[in-house]
């Protein structure tokens, strides 16, 4: 135990399962809850953004801010925080939870509209925040062999209806098209816009490398932090890049293909639709792209320092964080539902 001017310190993080932020204070991840009247919980009316720590450190924390900040304007969403608060919470729900690899998630939903109302105009925005364990689409040992990815049936929502550059929880037609992959035994899936092209998958963009130079959909697709790191990465060790139309023909003929996101970096698939990617195996060039994008972790122009150091606030006996104590006085329709 440590000590402080009046407040009692942990010596150790006391919430390593993940830690909150909502209703302005911080509180373990299975307490976190949010009113089942939210409008990010009954119409998906919300933005979030995903940034990643390891070995300590933020991964473009900067590009991951500026992407939220601008998808709330798009959406005249509004948290009532300025950016450096936001930064702050993010660094105090790793702070603690203690994690040295975390997956640090950021959201602000429309919230609730005043009772009786379905004045959209009446709401007030919500936002919250958390930090767990890091999260692995394609696990390492995963990588070591290469993922098997399907191309769906399922076609993507068309972007003239729903924005891809604001990240959003519209999932319904990626979680489909991931359950029909697993029913096929592949680990990963993609899905083609109306006109038959490739977009993306649920959490991450494709790269296929045919005809000599990388290819990456230049449309109807999230602008992925991890996307632009592959780009920038393949540009580097003078490999071209192209973000243009895709096509399932061109991942069928290609000689290496990975998948690129937040939760697990740049990630090999050997496998698609059954049949082998190249050799079958990941790809020297994949492979080397992958150690760079890790090594780029440790450079202080892509990475900023967790602050491990602010003070980490231990509850009082019998007060309970204000997430919990709002939740023991809700009524049957102030019912919560938690984040995890």
């Amino acid at each position: 135990m440590v000590s402080g001017t009046g407040t009692d310190l942990w010596a150790a993080p006391p919430w390593p399962a993940g830690a909150a932020w909502i209703d302005g204070r911080y509180c373990p991840i299975e307490d976190a809850k949010i009113s089942v009247l939210d409008l990010g919980v009954t119409r998906s009316d919300c933005t979030y953004d995903v940034v990643h720590v390891w070995e300590g450190r933020f991964y473009r924390l900067d590009a991951h801010l500026d992407r939220f900040t601008e998808s709330m304007t798009r959406l005249r969403l509004d948290p009532g925080l300025d950016r450096a608060v936001i930064e702050a919470t993010l660094h105090g729900c790793v702070r603690h939870a203690g994690l040295q690899a975390a997956y640090v998630s950021m959201t602000c939903t429309r919230g609730r509209m005043l009772p009786g109302s379905r004045d959209l105009r009446t709401a007030r925005s919500m936002f919250y925040c958390y930090a767990v364990p890091f999260i692995w689409i394609s696990r390492p040992d995963q990588q070591e062999t290469g993922a098997s990815l399907r191309v769906s049936q399922v076609t993507r929502i068309p972007p003239q209806s729903v924005d891809p550059t604001v990240k959003n929880y519209h999932w319904l037609d990626l979680d489909l098209a991931l359950l029909d992959a697993y029913d096929h035994d592949a680990d990963l899936v993609v899905l083609r816009d109306l006109s038959g092209a490739v977009t993306e998958g649920p959490g991450y963009n494709v790269f296929a490398h045919v005809d000599g130079r990388w290819r990456t959909p230049g449309h109807g697709t999230l602008a992925g932090v991890t996307r632009r790191s592959m780009i920038e990465l393949a540009r580097e060790a003078g490999q071209q890049v192209d973000e243009a139309r895709l096509t399932a023909e061109d991942l069928f003929r290609s000689d290496e293909v990975l998948v690129t996101s937040t939760a697990g970096g740049i990630m090999p698939v050997s496998v698609i639709d059954g049949k082998p990617v190249g050799t079958g195996a990941p790809g020297p060039l994949t492979r080397q792209l992958r150690d760079r994008y890790w090594a780029r972790h440790r450079d202080p122009r892509y990475s900023t320092p967790v602050r491990y150091r602010d003070p980490v606030l231990r509850p009082r006996a019998g007060h309970l964080p204000r997430c919990r104590r709002n939740q023991s006085r809700a009524g049957p329709l102030e019912a919560s539902k938690p984040l995890v």
